[in-house]
């Protein structure tokens, strides 16, 4: 209870709550018990609950499987439970604090868990194998020198029987070696790294054999082989290298360096060697040399002429790989660290020695430490994995059990040599005492052996009073990561006592613990707080381990712990990754095989296996199956805590390949528990994993809460299993780069293999018993009476696990469909694709591929190419897309299948010579192809119509593009691009270019049809007649119901010239796509043709009146004129009846004419400037006049006036009907100054006649334009003015060559007559008006008389004509006779016709 007494205040909660759980866990599991023994078929029963599930489970899967319906993949909710998975990787990478974390806070400790019982010893024999017969028979028979040891990378023994050299593999048994090519006797054997370039590629290692007169190298290769019980062994050969060399001194210790150079210590000297070879001899050095750096590498090559100068002979030295260095261990325990510097050469770092003094200074009047007892035996190099700060690097080991930790931090004791600038020195910074309170094997035993409780109860009666056992001189030592092991002589004969030290994850882990487990209290230690033990920082966690003492029968040769599995997570995980500690077995158990180590004794090899937690649960479990004793189980559960039990629960339940502590089984298979312990475990994880609680969390000033849920222990231990699982692969990426610039699966198969077949166990368990994550049916909080809050836990926790069953489903089927693709060669398969998609999966990691979309995209990319794959080779894709459904049907969709048998259908037409057969496989395979269009790709949909083509399936090469136009915009974000007029920036845009590629497509199929209509050209496949497959196509894409095709179509026709055809076929959406933005010339022509061809006149009109009146197109002026001319055309020939339009189409032609004129004025005007467009003043005025149309204001005000036009103003005046005399008449008076200026009377005259008949003509009976009395007056003035020069009748013969009718013209002259205005007030020019009267009356009734005259007779004013000219006459000077006789013929022509 030593972590509650932080919590005071709580205490007694926790207590209440403890005891609550612990009671109802018993029960509960006593119950099951019972009911698992008296009723096996209580399954039947309704009210069974949870043991329906397990009991039927095989049923309950068939009826899941067969309502199973396709999965719908959610990467949002696969991403939900990944980052839970992360969630549980952070906690493991935390769980366990770093070895210099609990170190670093004292300067010494001695705090162990020691169990009387064997049943939860940390460590516990596991295997024998005795030495094969026929060496044990030579080793018993002789009494030469014998010596043996490990080789534990390559699985062998070696034994040396005076010269001759055995290796033993202990993985087979009884296979053996030998060497026996050297005449010496064999004292020590390793096995190094051989130097790169030297020997041949398959030699991987060199075995150094010493004798005291010579050292030689051997060549070792390895060979995987498979071995009994379906196990990997390795098959070894042995190279001759001829590299031997003679010395003086026996060599022991031998070490090698990564880059392949040997280390050795000289038995009798103590001295630093080197053994130094090359593949060749050279001028400056031989092949191989024996190289002494004790004494500057001079000694080996001159004759041994005494003993070693130093008194401190090196014992034993130890390489650090990690670090780069080595170090060495002397007689008077001082070490010294070294580093290869160089070919030959290596550099003296530092040396640490009074180390008993510091020893000392750390643990002041410590018993174990003694000037007789402190004595190192052994350096072990600590792991940087163990140490992941870096603060430890390693730890010495004394006779009695002492370790001192070195760290490269603070002072050293001693002295410091050649430091490297990037070398900090080490120190010793912590004294780690030996367990004081180790219970003597013989003292052991299970105190679990009564159902009545927990250990502490009636120990008393059942246990005698133990020895402690204490250590005193060790003989051999082993480190691994974390792990101690050593040995030391037994009090028994023939037995050795195993000291087997590890972490105890229970006291140093943060576990969420209950309590810490009950322990045997330690008699009085001989360390106390008055003399030396400092006490621990509050903010770290000491060092705790667990202890015992396992015997072994023989004397002990050597141990070493067995290489680490190639399961094992990786030490070098992917950056930003959290890693558990090697030390945290709890996050590795279920990934790798337990830690084993080999004993070797003179009587064979034995195995120590680390019990790991979950050994001693499934041990506590069938403890509780046989006794009913509950007691280790809820033990357990309050050692590790609910999540971390619950976890190993379900590893129990389901199975896991790493269960067996030994890999008895092959690596791979499941191993298995009976029916009856899965039973049991799955009970326990109901009921140990409790119910998940809701907090509610109430926001201030609103009536609304939220809250968060606690999940439960069954929530969680499911995440943490999951999590650990899969960690060895989940963060790494997919791929590596492999050779011929391949990539390669970055993680073996094999790996993968075991990963997936423990999460399909998981899966199936779960899928079998799905009330592990409901709440029991009996719950006193059942549904009917539980709180919200309580239905909210529920209810997140339920969906939760659903997420992570989501994500268990997909990850095992993406195990499956990477195994698949490694199958297909990976490599090739990802080198078949395009360059994005390449990048894309070498950026990939599991996890990615698994919870996102770059994930889809790549593994749609890899079944595509398989796919093809299978098709270029002819193979049918029936199979391969059935293994894919099967096995990863998450991977592979239905879609994606009814693609690849899509495909197939189009093979089997290009096969067939039956032209019935071809166009039913055509037609399945569109039919497919549609199904699945919303997983085409486009550049597979460009091949699939380019087949079509070639096959001339016109249904498919136009349908099928035109459906996954459709498809490719479902949400119409496309269309309404496309209707928006497709604004720039839009980020519709995307859609609409899709759709637009699609339309492309079926504008290609039509034109692939065309081109084969022309002469000369036939298609590979034999069918119908070209022409009707074209006409087909046409057809097909005429009859499509999308309005953007049909425009796509449209551009595309006219683009051809086919603007006619078009219009005489008029189709459905010809008008809206002519009347669509953007605008063109081209268009509107087009529509106005196609209204006149639709009988629609009046809007065709419009649409010219449109195109005249534009300011967006560059036409000429004549053209515009020309579009209102047609426009005019049309309005006029719209139908009265048609629409009920007639009155506005009268106002529409009006308003067309009245424009038509007003440009006519613009045209006019502008061939009267044409000449003088290069006058400046001009020049802008006449470019501007091409722009667009003017009303006639403008044309007046603009051009007319400024330029001073006088006829253009006469005809503006005339088509705007503006009456202004002040205008009008000066320039009527301009055009009279004109023509006479400068003239004699007679050319004047003609001058006039030609100005003003051609006006008057024009614009006669105009007011405006032509004032008509003024203008006769300019006339007869004129004339007045030169009587003599102008004949009589003049000034009215223009007026009538005008077109001034007779009538008008005779009152005007008339009214001058009468008028006695000025200048008609002068009798001779009352005479001469009267002359002229006489002669326009002669020639009025000569017109008259003519047949063709345009007034009837009758209306002929003959009386007041006869009248006039007797006024005239009576009032007619008597001079004037021709007058006279002119108005006489007058009278008698009257008579005589009328």
């Amino acid at each position: 209870m030593t972590r509650d007494r932080g919590r005071a205040h709580s205490r007694g909660i926790v207590q209440v709550l403890l005891f609550a759980a612990t009671t109802a866990l018993v029960f509960a599991l006593m119950a099951f018990l019972s009911s698992m023994t008296a009723q096996q078929h209580l399954a039947s029963s309704s009210s069974a609950g949870p043991l329906l599930a397990s009991v039927n489970g095989s049923k309950l899967r068939q009826a899941q499987a067969a309502s199973k319906p396709a999965p719908i993949l959610d990467l949002s909710a696969l991403q939900v439970a990944s980052r839970v998975l992360q969630e549980q990787l952070v906690k493991d990478s935390q769980t366990v604090p770093d070895l210099n974390d609990m170190i670093s806070g004292s300067p010494s400790s001695a705090t162990y868990t020691v169990f009387p019982d064997d049943y939860r010893a940390p460590f516990q024999k596991r295997r024998h194998i005795g030495i094969p017969e026929s060496l044990w028979q030579y080793y018993t028979s002789t009494n030469l020198a014998t010596h043996m040891g490990l080789l534990p990378e390559i699985d062998r023994v070696w034994i040396a029987i005076d010269h001759n050299l055995f290796l033993w593999d202990y993985v087979d048994g009884q296979e053996l070696s030998s060497f026996v090519d050297q005449p010496d006797v064999i004292t020590h054997v390793a096995l190094v790294k051989p130097k790169s370039g030297v020997f041949i590629d398959e030699i991987t290692g060199l075995l150094v054999i010493c004798t005291p007169v010579t050292v030689l190298l051997i060549g070792v290769s390895t060979t995987p082989v498979p071995g009994p019980n379906n196990q990997t062994r390795k098959e070894i050969k042995l190279y001759a290298t001829d590299m031997s060399i003679a010395c003086d001194v026996e060599m022991t210790s031998v070490v090698g360096t990564p880059e392949g150079r040997i280390f050795m210590s000289g038995s009798q000297d103590g001295n630093l060697y080197e053994l130094h070879y090359q593949e060749k001899e050279g001028w400056f050095g031989k092949r191989v040399q024996l190289i002494n750096h004790s004494v500057g590498g001079v000694q080996s090559l001159l004759p041994r002429i005494g003993g070693s100068s130093s008194e401190d002979r090196i014992l034993s030295l130890v390489s650090d790989p990690a670090r780069n260095c080595f170090y060495s261990l002397t007689a008077k325990n001082t070490i010294s660290v070294w580093r290869t510097n160089g070919d030959k050469h290596v550099q003296h770092l530092q040396t640490i020695s009074n180390l008993y003094k510091a020893a000392q200074d750390k643990v002041p009047g410590s018993p174990a430490l003694t000037p007789q007892s402190f004595n190192i035996i052994a350096l072990h190099v600590i792991d940087p994995s163990e140490s992941r700060s870096g603060g430890v690097h390693l730890v010495g080991i004394t006779g009695n059990g002492v370790r001192l930790y070195f760290s490269p931090q603070g002072s050293t004791y001693g002295w410091n040599t050649n430091a490297s600038p990037a070398f900090r020195p080490l120190s010793l910074v912590h004294v780690r005492l030996p367990p004081p309170n180790l219970i003597h094997p013989d003292e052991q035993s299970n105190p679990y052996r009564e159902a009545t409780g927990g250990y502490s109860v009636g120990a008393g009666q059942q246990q005698a009073v133990t020895r402690p056992y204490i250590i005193t001189a060790l003989e051999d030592t082993c480190y691994d990561l974390g792990i101690t092991i050593a040995v030391q002589r037994g009090d028994v004969a023939d037995t050795d006592y195993l000291v087997c030290i590890a972490p105890d994850l229970t006291q140093i882990g943060s576990l969420g613990q209950v309590r810490a487990p009950q322990v045997q209290s330690p008699p009085p230690q001989y360390v106390s707080h008055g003399y030396g033990t400092i006490a621990t920082s509050t903010n770290r966690v000491p060092l705790t381990e667990r202890a015992t003492l396992v015997p072994i029968p023989g004397l002990t040769w050597g141990m070493a712990p067995v290489p680490r599995s190639k399961y094992s997570t990786p030490t070098s995980a992917p950056p930003n990754t959290p890693a558990p500690l090697v030390t945290n077995e709890l996050a590795t158990q279920f990934s790798e095989p337990a830690r084993q180590y080999i004993i070797l004794t003179n009587g064979g090899l034995h195995w120590v296996a680390k019990r790991r937690a979950v050994d001693g649960l499934k041990e506590a479990i069938e403890e509780f199956q046989v006794e009913g004793n509950p007691q280790p189980l809820i033990d357990l559960r309050d050692s590790y805590g609910r999540d971390q039990t619950c976890a190993m629960l379900l590893a129990i339940a389901s199975g896991n390949t790493f269960l067996d502590p030994m890999e008895q089984s092959p690596l791979g298979s499941m191993s298995q528990v009976s029916t009856e312990l899965a039973a049991v475990a799955r009970q326990a994880f109901y009921d140990i994993g409790e119910r998940p609680t809701w907090a509610e969390r109430v926001t201030y000033g609103t009536s609304e809460g939220s809250g968060t849920a606690t999940f439960s222990g069954r929530r969680e231990g499911l995440a943490l299993y999951f999590a650990r699982l899969v960690r060895p692969f989940w963060k790494l990426n997919l791929t590596k780069a492999g050779v011929h610039g391949l990539q390669d699966l970055c993680v073996p198969d094999d790996i993968l293999v075991i990963a997936q077949k423990n999460l399909f166990a998981l899966k199936e368990l779960l899928d079998a018993n799905p009330y592990l994550f409901h709440s029991a049916p009996g719950d006193h909080t059942g549904a009917r009476s539980a709180a919200a809050s309580e239905q909210e836990a529920w209810k997140a926790e339920q969906s939760s696990v659903s997420q992570l069953l989501s994500l268990l489903g997909r990850t095992i089927e993406a195990i499956s469909f990477l195994l698949l693709l490694n199958d297909h060669k990976l490599g090739e398969l990802i080198a078949q694709c395009d360059q994005d998609t390449q990048k894309l999966v070498s950026s990939l990691t599991f996890e990615d591929l698994i919870t996102t979309d770059k994930g889809v995209t790549a593994s749609r990319a890899l079944v595509n190419v398989i796919i093809n794959q299978q098709i270029g080779q002819q193979i049918s894709v029936d199979t391969i897309s059935e293994v894919l459904q099967q096995r990863c049907g998450s991977f592979c969709s239905t879609d994606d299948v009814m693609l690849y048998k899509a495909r197939e259908n189009v093979r089997r037409a290009v096969e067939t010579r039956n032209p019935m057969e071809r166009q039913t496989w055509l037609g399945e395979s569109l039919r497919l192809f549609m199904k699945g269009a919303r997983h085409l790709e486009f550049e597979k949909l460009r091949e699939i119509c380019g087949d079509y083509q070639q096959l001339n399936y016109a249904k498919g090469a136009v349908e099928l593009p035109l459906y996954c136009a459709h498809v490719f915009d479902t949400d119409l974000q496309g269309q309404e691009y496309w209707i928006a007029g497709c604004p720039a920036n839009d980020a519709r845009s995307q859609f609409w270019e899709r759709r637009k590629h699609c339309y492309e497509l079926v504008l290609d199929s039509l034109s692939v049809f065309e081109q084969r209509c022309a002469p000369g050209k036939s298609s590979s496949v034999q069918a119908e007649d070209p022409e009707t497959i074209r006409g087909h196509a046409y057809e097909l894409a005429f009859a499509s119901e999308d309005e953007m095709s049909h425009s796509t179509l449209y551009d595309w026709l006219i683009d051809r010239g086919m603007a006619d055809e078009l219009l005489e076929m008029r189709p459905a959406y010809l008008e809206a796509h002519l009347r669509r933005e953007p605008i063109t010339v081209e268009k509107f022509q087009l529509l106005w043709k196609f209204y006149v061809k639709d009988g629609q006149p009046l809007r065709a009109a419009e649409v010219l009146t449109i195109l005249a009146e534009s300011t967006d197109f560059p036409l000429s002026l004549d053209t515009r004129l020309e579009y209102l001319t047609l426009a005019v055309g049309n309005a006029k020939s719209h139908p009265v009846s048609v629409g009920g339009r007639h009155e506005t189409a009268i106002a529409f032609l009006t308003d067309l004419e009245e424009k038509l004129e007003v440009a006519q004025v613009q045209l006019e005007l502008y061939n009267a400037l044409l000449p003088r467009q290069n006058e400046s003043e001009v020049t802008e005025r006449f470019k501007a006049l091409s722009l667009r149309l003017y009303n006639i204001t403008e044309l007046y005000q603009l051009w007319a006036d400024p330029l001073d036009l006088p006829l253009i103003k006469l005809l503006i005046l005339r088509v705007s009907e503006h009456r202004d005399d002040g205008i009008v008449r000066p320039i009527w008076n301009r055009v009279f100054e004109e023509a006479i200026e400068g003239a004699e009377p007679k050319v004047a005259a003609d001058r006039i006649v030609a100005k003003v008949i051609p006006l008057g003509q024009r614009y006669y009976p105009s007011e405006s334009a032509f004032p008509l009395q003024h203008v006769a007056s300019l006339l007869v003035r004129f004339a007045l003015a030169h009587k003599g020069d102008i004949p009589y009748g003049w000034a009215p013969r223009i007026l009538v060559q005008c077109g001034v009718y007779y009538p008008e013209v005779w009152d005007i002259l008339h009214e001058m007559y009468e008028s006695q205005v000025p200048p008609f007030n002068e009798q001779a020019n009352v005479q001469a008006i009267s002359s002229d009267i006489a002669v326009l009356l002669t020639d009025w009734i000569e017109e008259a008389k003519r047949p063709q005259y345009a007034a009837s007779r009758s209306e002929f004013p003959v009386f007041r004509i006869d009248q006039a000219v007797e006024q005239y006459l009576a009032e007619l000077e008597p001079g004037r006779g021709e007058t006279k006789a002119t108005y006489e013929l007058i009278k008698r022509q009257l008579r005589r016709h009328w």
